[in-house]
């Protein structure tokens, strides 16, 4: 790790650098204004506010600009939508109309002006919001929603009305939901539902129906926040409102793109603090995909890659599909936490049992062998020669008497099982009837979760329709992949936030003794030579080759006596990419004679190839070891980014990295070489040591620290490769390429 820092930026030159990075460092957070401990070196946030939507959900006053009861015309049906969504929630529905005396027998009024009272919320109903919000402005409303499309979704003349649509929201002091957004905000939300509840946010309406939709299986909603091209409130707002909320147990995600970066990372932050968990679509992880998105809501998508480590570093649970997205959920917001992570498959088929423990270990889960005395005891109500280890299979017949009880309750009972998974392929009544049952008061008797995979493609059954929906308890899934995906990602979120210790609480605020070494090494605009990139990474406490500079084949000859042969030559100048591929590098010379040789050629190739030179680097050779890459690249949504995998020449080709988003704590940096597919070379394969492992690390959270400090200076880092010794002989950086912004 690196030792304490000194140095220091001043409050004015940190709120320049937030500016410049897009942020605003000035929202009072929880109350207290934000000052510079508000931000990390790098001038980016380290705490987000909540914004209180109370009186968005629950107004106690609503106008409705633009208010119709003319049959057949689209606000009329919005209008007495609005009606019955404002009685629900006892607030006072104010029609404005230039024209009408009255809208559904409620008196109008022909313009903002003239409304009562101050109100809570606004409706616009109206193609241009614009002059609308102005007038809002001097009402003092607190929220408005726009419907009207063809803003930042339309291309650039929409991008720029909906620019001077936030800069009038900003001006005012009051919060906009939209513009092309929908009534979702204000569906009927069933009131006779218990339990935590799943609060959903989607950037379109229509992919939040599924998860809304639960409530007609018991599961409760309780708010629904359609964000549109978010012009003002954004998906992190919502994020951060509910889950401040007691009743909220889950929040589901429909997300196309992010507005900001870091905001969703604050947001998501808050979350994980108090363990609520967070399962989102991100639409994106396709060319076509992001395309799509982008056409659709007007804001960038991000890298894929970027935006799923993001997500994963703060706990939020990414799904695929919307089906999963809903069963996620439903099993998150209603399911205890764990007493333990061990998984049984129960089933009245061995079939059956083994297809779903293939799926479910493939998957992550762990299937722990049941003790032998539990097996003894199971093997009191199934007959011996069926396996009881786990999967435990009991034949079919002692479902259907009072041996299916004691089956599910002596499962329940060890220790080590925290989840019970029953698939019924099909409905066989009347034992599969009475399986069901056993299953759903087993369930209402113990804190352990109880999955039931009911596989009929009819779902009319009693079995299903009556008992297993009409539980609480049981957690009911209708595919074995939504059971498999569901249950890990439970598992998964409760080992998380246990464990839980968030990046922004450690994340540095002042720049370290590093940080004015490295600024007089940065040229703006240019690529570094190989021998000032090295120095950078002298500057962070990087290890380097020893190595020598040279301008003439003589002083190649000294150098490499001072060096130690054997000895690595190399071009070095600020131009040069890939120097291998032009020839640019000799290995392994043991000689003088071979020494003046390489020099000679090394500048012929470079004169012919048109490549202007600082010198030639006479280097350390370093051959054992694993090569790895590590590198900085800068994200459009989350700014610099820090990348480690396996390096050397086959790089690009092996595309074998893992991503995080800096600030991440040292827990998170190993968390990074798990990622890896070729994780085993650095453990020792085939007859060779293990490699330094902390060293790799310690260079991963150096690198870090230079991302950060230098910040949007940093266009790029390419240390490749970083070759990673055997255990205890640290790690040294062989090549490094810089470009900067």
């Amino acid at each position: 790790m690196l030792g304490s820092t000194h140095g220091t930026l001043t409050t004015d030159s940190r709120r320049a650098r937030a500016i410049a990075c897009g942020e605003q460092p000035g929202p009072a957070v929880h109350g207290r204004p934000a000052d510079v401990d508000d931000l990390d070196v790098s001038g980016r946030r380290l705490y987000g506010d909540v914004p209180d939507l109370d009186r968005f959900f629950r107004p106690e006053s609503v106008a409705v600009i633009g208010a119709s009861d003319t049959e057949g015309r689209p606000n009329t049906g919005v209008t007495r939508q609005l009606l019955g969504w404002a009685e629900r929630v006892g607030a006072r529905l104010h029609p404005v109309h230039p024209s009408r005396p009255e809208v559904f027998g409620i008196a109008c009024v022909t313009s903002v002006a003239e409304l009562p009272e101050q109100v809570d919320l606004a409706v616009l109903l109206v193609a241009d919001p614009l002059p609308v919000i102005e007038e809002l402005a001097e009402a003092k409303a607190k929220f408005a929603v726009v419907f009207a499309s063809g803003f930042a979704e339309t291309g650039e003349a929409g991008a720029a009305a909906q620019a001077r649509l936030a800069a009038a929201v900003r001006r005012s002091g009051m919060r906009l939901l939209g513009p092309n957004t929908n009534l979702n905000a204000f569906e009927r939300f069933r009131d006779d539902l218990d339990g935590p509840a799943i609060a959903l946010i989607t950037q379109s309406g229509h992919q939040g129906r599924p998860v809304f939709a639960l409530q007609e299986l018991g599961i409760r909603l309780s708010h629904w926040a359609p964000t549109g091209n978010e012009a003002d409130l954004e998906t992190a707002d919502f994020l951060s409102y509910f889950a401040e909320q007691p009743d909220v147990g889950a929040i589901a995600c429909y997300v196309e793109g992010l507005k900001d970066g870091r905001s969703f990372l604050l947001a998501a932050d808050r979350a994980a603090r108090r363990k609520v968990p967070v399962v989102a679509v991100k639409v994106g992880r396709t060319e076509t995909g992001a395309r799509t998105a982008a056409s659709h809501t007007g804001k960038l998508t991000g890298a894929d890659a970027v935006v799923d480590a993001a997500m994963r570093q703060y706990g939020v649970i990414r799904v695929d599909g919307l089906d999963e997205l809903q069963d996620t959920a439903a099993l998150l917001a209603r399911a205890r936490p764990p007493r333990a992570d061990g998984v049984v498959v129960y089933s009245i088929s061995g079939g059956t049992g083994a297809h779903f423990a293939d799926l479910a270990t493939e998957a992550g889960l762990r299937l722990p062998p049941l003790s032998d005395a539990k097996q003894a005891e199971l093997h009191q109500w199934i007959p011996e020669y069926l396996n009881v280890a786990n999967p435990v299979d009991n034949g079919g017949h002692p479902v259907g008497d009072h041996r299916g009880r004691k089956i599910i309750d002596a499962i329940l009972d060890d220790p080590a099982v925290g989840v019970l998974i029953c698939p019924v392929t099909g409905p066989f009544p009347p034992l599969s009837d009475k399986l069901v049952q056993d299953l759903v008061d087993a369930a209402e008797q113990t804190d352990k979760l109880v999955c039931v995979v009911w596989g009929s493609p009819v779902g009319t059954e009693p079995a299903y329709r009556d008992v297993l929906l009409g539980s609480s308890r049981v957690a009911t899934f209708r595919t074995v992949g939504n059971c498999v995906t569901a249950v890990r990602a439970y598992l998964d979120h409760h080992r998380f936030t246990a464990a839980y210790r968030s990046p922004l609480d450690e994340a540095p605020r002042t720049t370290s003794p590093s940080f004015r070494k490295a600024q007089a090494l940065m040229r703006p605009g240019q690529q570094l030579s190989e021998h000032a990139a090295k120095q950078l990474l002298r500057a962070y406490g990087i290890r380097v080759p020893r190595e020598q500079l040279v301008t003439s084949a003589a002083a190649a000859v000294r150098a490499a006596g001072l060096v130690g042969y054997p000895v690595v030559m190399k071009a070095s100048g600020a131009q040069i990419a890939h120097k291998t591929e032009l020839g640019l590098v000799k290995i392994g010379l043991t000689s003088a004679s071979q020494v003046r040789d390489a020099y000679r050629e090394l500048t012929d190739i470079a004169r012919y190839e048109g490549v202007s030179l600082d010198g030639v680097l006479v280097c350390q050779m370093v051959e054992r070891g694993v090569e790895m890459v590590v590198g900085v690249t800068h994200d459009d949504l989350f700014g610099p980014t820090v990348t480690v995998g396996l390096g050397g020449v086959l790089v690009e080709v092996l595309r074998d990295v893992a991503v995080r988003v800096p600030p991440f704590t040292e827990e998170q940096a190993k968390d990074m070489l798990g990622d890896l597919r070729g994780r085993a070379l650095l453990d020792g394969v085939r007859g060779r040591p293990p490699a330094d492992i902390d060293a790799l690390v310690e260079v991963v959270l150096r690198v870090q620290r230079m991302a950060l400090e230098l910040g949007d200076e940093l266009a790029e880092l390419d240390i490749n490769p970083l070759m990673v010794l055997p255990r205890g002989q640290g790690a040294v950086a062989l090549d490094a390429l810089v470009v900067c912004r």
